[in-house]
């Protein structure tokens, strides 16, 4: 390349720098539309790179220490306002501008030269936007997982702030009718693939998800439109093999700490129970949870037994006398001198006053304990006065 061309070019850069703002806002409807500050860092990339190709003109064989530099003059921001494909396109416009220019900047004899510097120099300044673009999404990435693990923590923690709400909505979180917490083993190997394909099944069925993997713990924090057990179930294969708990579902993810509690309290206990599907409720557990020393499940229980008191006394005698008797209705209308159908009507109040029916053997252990429990918890009976 002859020096008068170098010359002409390091002269023309501004000019062609203009001119290639003036076609990107003709030609590209987006670039239009984007607020002035934006267009004002394209304008000064677009400066920058005019600038370094007449410099890259008189040292072809610098390369990346000279196109590397065109995109530090623009903010990090920049490459969340404008897409890769998007800025191919004003890399585009600008080469194309320069090798219209090219018979007036060329000195005779340079013009075919000058075309394939362009075509170079724009294939050195691709790969650096497609470098900037690939550290920009790395360090992204790596934030949004500390990001992500800072909110489980804190739903898990049970101390959520005034920025819960907002670091959650900066990782794509919207509103829900039902958040809940489901906690398990973490499988095996690499944890941030494990993760990713939560995310992934969570994009494909249309909830969202955090995930957060502490120690061999996996926990996810889902929300949902409805009963979150569906998406429970969804993500229970990217656990390890084990029990996977579900917390009860909550309004909104400032109260999901108290889902949390329960899914990592059945957790806890789960191994008691087996045969228990996958995944599991935390209420399905309360039994193993009150067993456990689960204060919240032990007051659940009790509260069973409050229900049936103050509905009606009769319940409570007519389910203690059905469990000591083991189960019989004929056994239980015999001790309490009643006919076996007033047994089954009332047994039948019991099932639609706590959920669970007497006549199940798993239901049945845990009426048992709450009964239990909740004569502890009125405390000792009074001795009775002798006569």
């Amino acid at each position: 390349m002859r020096a008068a061309t170098v010359k002409r070019m390091q002269r023309a850069a501004s000019d062609i720098a203009a001119e290639s703002l003036a076609r990107m806002e003709a030609k590209l409807p987006w670039f239009a539309a984007m607020s002035p500050n934006q267009r004002s860092w394209i304008g000064l990339v677009a400066q920058a790179g005019v600038a370094s190709f007449a410099e890259w003109l008189g040292h072809p064989h610098a390369g990346h220490d000279i196109t590397g530099g065109v995109f530090a003059s623009a903010p990090r921001e920049l490459a969340r306002a404008v897409t890769l494909q998007q800025t191919v396109e004003l890399v585009r416009i600008a080469c194309d501008t320069v090798e219209d220019h090219a018979s007036d900047l060329s000195a005779s004899g340079d013009e075919d030269a000058l075309h394939r510097a362009v075509l170079a120099y724009s294939r050195d300044l691709a790969f650096q936007a497609a470098l900037v673009y690939a550290r920009a999404a790395e360090e992204r990435g790596a934030w949004d997982a500390r990001l992500e693990a800072l909110v489980v923590e804190t739903v898990v923690v049970g101390e959520p702030d005034e920025e819960l709400l907002s670091r959650a909505a900066a990782l794509g979180w919207t509103g829900h009718t039902a958040v809940a917490v489901l906690a398990g083993t973490a499988p095996e190997g690499e944890t941030q693939r494990s993760i990713e394909e939560i995310r992934r099944v969570a994009r494909r069925d249309g909830f969202d998800v955090l995930a957060s993997i502490g120690g061999r713990r996996l926990v996810c924090v889902l929300g949902v439109e409805g009963d979150p057990l569906a998406a429970a179930a969804l993500l229970s294969g990217q656990f390890a093999p084990g029990p996977v708990v579900l917390g009860p579902p909550v309004a909104d993810l400032a109260s999901a700490p108290a889902s949390a509690r329960a899914a990592l309290a059945g957790l806890a206990v789960a191994a008691a129970w087996p045969a228990a599907p996958r995944p599991v409720t935390a209420d399905a557990l309360l039994p193993e949870r009150a067993l456990g020393g689960d204060p919240e499940a032990q007051a659940a229980l009790a509260d069973v037994y409050s229900a049936l008191d103050a509905a009606d006394a009769t319940l409570t005698d007519t389910l203690s006398a059905f469990l000591e008797l083991g189960g019989s209705l004929e056994a239980a209308a015999r001790a309490l001198f009643v006919h076996p159908n007033t047994v089954r009507y009332r047994l039948k109040r019991v099932s639609e006053l706590t959920g669970l029916v007497p006549s199940q053997p798993r239901d049945r252990w845990a009426l048992g304990i709450a009964l239990a429990l909740g004569r502890l918890d009125r405390g000792p009976a009074q001795p009775t006065a002798e006569l």
